[in-house]
């Protein structure tokens, strides 16, 4: 069977992005971790995920990006909460992106799943961008997926492609899809707090919890 590596955080995104792929390829999820005060409930999402779907799985530690960091994912600094209403204001939101923003993040990420799939002979690499984050995280844009994609094709030896399913989606259609195609989105975790319960005002909760309300669905 052909192969892909997953960039898996254990989130809703990847999640169903990945689970897209699920059928058609042999699964390889890599979680990164990053000093992140997420991370042990992200591992833990992850693992219990890759168990369900049968993927392997591989945790890659970056103690280097936690120390130049100064995002407030991985710093002392709080978490800033956002409203539903200010979610889809520009600034605000803009504002919040800034303030949990890790240096080159994806790119880093992604360059990583490319050494591994290059060593194991995978086709693809499967990422949780998506249209509706892609607004304030440059990283999560289409322009971004086009520009990377162009990349691996001049400096890469192997024909590999970044697949990203939720690129031109918002969440509420991420949940959708993920329900369309049974992605195990019960167990994904999106808080970026890392509390055992998610925290439902950061704006990845807030993004979560809003499309899973316009879905008719409980939050959890």
């Amino acid at each position: 069977m052909k192969k892909a590596i997953s960039v898996l955080s254990g989130g809703l995104d990847c999640t169903v992005a990945t689970s897209v792929y699920d059928k058609d390829y042999e699964i390889h999820a890599i979680t990164f971790n990053y000093g992140q005060k997420a991370f042990e409930q992200e591992l833990n999402a992850s693992k219990n995920i890759c168990k369900k779907m049968g993927w392997t799985h591989e945790v890659i530690d970056l103690p280097w990006l936690a120390e130049i960091s100064d995002s407030s994912l991985n710093t002392d600094d709080e978490i800033p909460v956002i409203s539903e209403e200010d979610l889809d204001n520009l600034d605000k939101s803009s504002e919040t992106a800034s303030n949990v923003w890790v240096p080159a993040r994806n790119t880093v990420f992604t360059s990583i799943a490319l050494s591994y799939a290059e060593s194991i002979d995978a086709e693809i690499i499967i990422v949780g961008w998506n249209g509706e984050e892609g607004t304030t995280f440059p990283d999560n844009s289409k322009e971004y997926l086009n520009e990377f994609n162009d990349l691996i094709a001049v400096g890469s030896p192997e024909k590999i492609r970044i697949e990203a399913p939720c690129i031109d989606l918002n969440k509420e259609e991420i949940v959708e899809l993920g329900v369309e195609i049974g992605a195990p989105i019960d167990l994904s975790y999106s808080c970026y707090k890392g509390e055992a319960e998610p925290c439902g005002v950061c704006e990845s909760c807030m993004r979560r919890k809003r499309a899973f309300k316009k879905m008719g669905m409980k939050y959890d």
